[in-house]
């Protein structure tokens, strides 16, 4: 496995020690990781730490030609606030760990031009799917059901 989507999963599953949900995401520009991060809501309270919002957060300000040559890592098919974000600051490339347990925003991305592979990693779907059946109440609380 590509060792950017390990250090994806690898911050989903400090995520899942923290307390939190085991989603984990990275940006990758020019070969070496500048933002990374993980589901952090329940951590802080926060209503939009997703794993890719923690990611963009810890990435800081790039200029947006770093944005537009950075490919984004997620452990989990982005959701509308993540996915929107990606097209924000131009992200044209989106490797996807699965989603099989949550389908994102897809198709929304490939419409603007963004390439989007999904991997159907085994860890990444055994990680949610036992997350889910432990905690549905704070799965559905994170995807707005």
């Amino acid at each position: 496995m590509d060792e950017f989507m390990q250090a994806a999963i690898a911050e989903a599953r400090q995520g899942l020690a923290e307390g939190g949900i085991p989603i984990g995401s990275v940006i990758v520009h020019d070969g070496r990781i500048i933002g990374r991060g993980h589901n952090r809501r329940v951590q802080q309270g926060s209503a939009i730490l997703h794993g890719e919002m923690d990611a963009f957060e810890n990435a800081g300000r790039q200029p947006a030609s770093v944005y537009r040559e950075a490919v984004l890592y997620t452990t989990l098919s982005p959701c509308s606030m993540c996915s929107g974000a990606i097209l924000l600051y131009g992200i044209r490339r989106v490797i996807v760990g699965e989603n099989r347990t949550f389908m994102g925003e897809e198709e929304l991305l490939r419409s603007r031009g963004v390439a989007v592979e999904v991997l159907q990693d085994e860890s990444c779907i055994a990680l949610m799917r036992d997350f889910i059946a432990a905690r549905p109440e704070l799965w559905n609380e994170d995807i707005g059901v």
